[in-house]
């Protein structure tokens, strides 16, 4: 069996979750919880998923607003970037240009096009704009330095319905010491 350190910093690969050490001293990732979407020689890219605009979808994505995901909020995907829109979804995948799988039944689809001519039933999807993106070996320092947990991802996480609660939770679902930092106050000086 896996000790606490490892399961807290196994690999990090697409599909599995940043999850912010308390307290990241960087205030665009201090308490975030990151999807990795891509890891690999050129760097690492993925979506902050618990930073919800005021944004209402609806106003920007009006053809959109019936198969988004409470709170139907554009997000904030992270810093890099901010004109970058990435549409996460999950849904059944046909061969179609409007759909581009990821992992297990998550991708990414095109919002400029109608949802009705996308070759994939969404049943749930979530804007983000900016990413959270890593130089090679940039991303590493910042896992030594003990800056992230790695830990595995379920597909419902991207799509809470409490963005708010999700780095909390992800943590105390984590085996060991890793679920004690859950309980960690917001202000450590309040400890």
């Amino acid at each position: 069996m896996a000790d606490d350190e490892s399961l807290a910093n196994g690999p990090v690969s697409r599909g599995r979750l940043l999850v912010a050490t308390p307290p990241l001293a960087d205030p665009n990732f201090d308490r975030t919880v990151i999807l990795v979407l891509e890891h690999g020689g050129s760097g690492s890219l993925g979506l902050v998923l618990n930073r919800p605009s005021l944004t209402d979808l609806g106003k920007v994505l009006p053809d959109w607003d019936d198969v988004a995901s409470d709170p139907a909020r554009v997000f904030v995907g992270g810093p890099v970037s901010p004109e970058a829109v990435i549409a996460l979804a999950r849904g059944e995948c046909r061969d179609d240009d409007g759909w581009v799988p990821l992992f297990d039944d998550l991708g990414t689809v095109d919002v400029g096009r109608a949802p009705t001519s996308i070759g994939a039933r969404v049943r749930g999807l979530r804007i983000f704009v900016g990413y959270a993106g890593w130089a090679p070996e940039q991303l590493q320092g910042e896992l030594d330095a003990g800056a992230w947990f790695v830990v595995d991802a379920l597909p419902s996480d991207p799509f809470v319905d409490d963005p708010d609660a999700l780095w909390a939770s992800v943590l105390k679902r984590q085996r060991g010491r890793i679920a004690i930092f859950a309980s960690c106050p917001a202000d450590p000086t309040v400890n």
